[in-house]
This record gives C-alpha cells, structure tokens and sequence, in this order.
C-alpha cells in the first residue's frame, strides 16, 4: 500500500486527514514506477485510477473521490463541493472544500505542495506552488477561498511538502534578476555553491516566507528533496536531465473525515 509522510501541525487535528505521498505502494510501471497518481502522464489510465483509489483508502475513505485540477502554475483557486470529471478538470492550481469526505490534492514533481485545515470550521485546501505561481500568489488566492468557505486565518494551519531541495534547483540569472526586480529582499531566497556557478533557489524557503506572511495559525516546512530522493519522489528535474519522455506525478492530499 501506499506510503506517505505528515505534518505535526496537521497530524494532531482531529476531524482532518492528510499524506504528502511518495511514490511508492502503487502498480504502475517503468518511468510512473509505482504510485503515479497524474492523469495527465503517458501512464496507463487505469494504473492511475487504481493508484488514487489506494491513496483514498490509505486516508481512510476507500470510496471517496480523489478531486485535482488541470494545474498551469496559476494564482487561481476555487471551491469544490464534489467530484469533478476527470475528462474535463477545471485549470487552477488551489481547492477548497468544506464537504466532509471529499478528498482534494495537488500533483507535484519538484513543485511546493501545501496543504491547509481550519479544524474549528472544518475546511481544507490544497494549493500547488510552483516558483511561478508561488510568485502570483497561489498560496494566497487559497487561503482567501478558506475563509470565502468559512475559514478564519487566525485559526487555518499550513504545512509544505516534498519538493524540489535550494541544493538542486539550478537557475538562470534572468530568474534571479526577475525576483530582485520585485523585492530586493528575495536576495535571501538565492546562493551560489562557488562564484562561477549558476544560483540556487530556495523554492520552499520562499514559500514559507509567503505563507508565514499571511497570518495564519501555523506553518510547518515538512519537506524533503525530490530531486535527490529518486527512490522515493517522483521528480521532473531528474527527468529533463536524463532526457526522459514522461514522468510521474506524486499528490498531497487532504480532506474532512
């Protein structure tokens, strides 16, 4: 079955369970070995719905859908009360729900998963943060559909999951340059292993700085780096690099039991 990692600062919730999942513990094979959970891969379709229907019951609710989007890095997020047709996924990249049993998450591979709960009014999110959606305020745009489902800020906590490590995400320096043009302050988010190499990112650090920003509850950093736990995490870095056609997508998942 399906491994995956939690977060303190959700764990002790009652009412609310989560997994930032690795990918382990499914049936796919070769390149989406094992627990690809992306419908928009190569992968075969039925592994992939076989692989959700174990997160869904790893989360306690074998029989529940597993709700995700069309993601395009955006600032968008919406609220979802059921399942969506998995044929026609709406394009965001932050859920919401309120309805207790629906499972809502987020496909990464190198990108931030989020994951938020209010345990007081019972609402979830999810939100994928890529550097470019984290830049747009993804992770904002989801917190502001907490609250429009009833949410208080005060009382949300957050956590972010396995993504890309700052040792291994290379950047150009156009995309250091873009970052300062916005905040001179983004300096610290930037390091260079010797003075001839390219910058480092540190995605995950920035986007503890935008949810530590928001005045939530909690934050917790619960990650770990999928570029550099290939066994583990599926990772699209890794991928371009060895020039790969595909690859697989891991889901960080959340929902009101």
């Amino acid at each position: 079955m399906p491994t995956c990692l939690t977060a303190t600062t959700l764990a002790v919730l009652p009412g609310i369970n989560h997994g930032f999942f690795t990918r382990e513990g499914g049936v796919s094979d070769g390149l989406y070995a094992s627990l690809n959970c992306g419908l928009g891969s190569n992968d075969d379709r039925t592994h992939v719905l076989e692989n959700r229907r174990r997160v869904a019951t790893t989360l306690g609710r074998p029989e529940a859908p597993v709700v995700t989007l069309y993601q395009t890095h955006s600032a968008s997020a919406r609220i979802v009360t059921g399942p969506e047709d998995p044929t026609d996924l709406p394009k965001a990249d932050g859920l919401v729900t309120a309805t207790p049993g629906v499972i809502i998450g987020v496909l990464t591979a190198d990108c931030c998963p989020v994951l938020f709960a209010d345990p007081d009014a019972k609402v979830v999110g999810a939100a994928h943060a890529g550097w470019r959606g984290a830049v747009g305020g993804i992770v904002e745009a989801t917190v502001s559909k907490m609250e429009e489902a009833g949410a208080r800020r005060e009382h949300i906590r957050a956590a972010i999951g396995p993504c890309i490590g700052p040792a291994a995400y290379e950047v150009g320096p156009e995309f250091e340059a873009e970052l300062l043009a916005l905040d001179t302050d983004n300096a610290r988010f930037f390091s260079k292993p010797s003075a001839q190499a390219k910058p480092r990112f540190d995605l995950p650090g920035y986007v503890l700085a935008r949810l530590q920003g928001l005045g939530l509850g909690s934050v917790q950093n619960a990650t770990t780096c999928t570029y550099g736990n290939e066994s583990r995490f599926f990772s699209y870095r890794r991928s371009c690099h060895r020039k790969e056609p595909d690859y697989g997508r891991q889901i960080s998942a959340i929902l009101v039991a």
